[in-house]
């Protein structure tokens, strides 16, 4: 069977004072920081994935997530040999508590100004974040 890559969804949680939350990964891309995120199942819209994930990962409810981005993931290929297409999606809107719901995926969830990300930081929600920053759907590879 010929590999292909896989389709991994992340999403940028605005709050009210233009924080994002981002989590410290353990198991899977161990020990790096990243935004909230999963894999796309089968039949499944970006949307309702990006819901259902955040769910999961922190009991909010998030509304209306839209998508703002496609990246590209080589860097962890390069690491990892694992290859991912993510989409990115941003919310603004939720409710809720926050909650570690998978603390054996995740340490525990901080607020960061998105201009300031904690390091080492994996490389599909860096280049998810930068391309929030710059309003744009793409940043390649420089």
């Amino acid at each position: 069977m010929e590999e292909r890559p896989k389709v991994g969804l992340g999403i940028i949680i605005v709050n009210g004072e233009g924080k994002i939350l981002v989590g410290k990964r353990k198991g899977s891309h161990a020990q790096k920081y990243s935004i909230p995120g999963g894999h796309l199942d089968l039949g499944e819209t970006f949307e309702a994935c990006a819901i259902r994930e955040i769910k999961e990962e922190t009991d909010l409810d998030i509304k209306d997530p839209k998508v703002i981005a496609v990246t590209n993931n080589l860097e962890t290929y390069r690491e990892e040999g694992k290859h991912y297409i993510s989409i990115v999606l941003v919310a603004d809107t939720f409710s809720g508590d926050l909650k570690l719901m998978e603390p054996d995926k995740c340490e525990g969830w901080i607020w960061v100004d998105p201009k300031n990300l904690p390091l080492p930081h994996f490389d599909a929600s860096k280049l998810g974040v930068e391309c929030y920053l710059r309003n744009s759907f793409y940043e390649g590879i420089r």
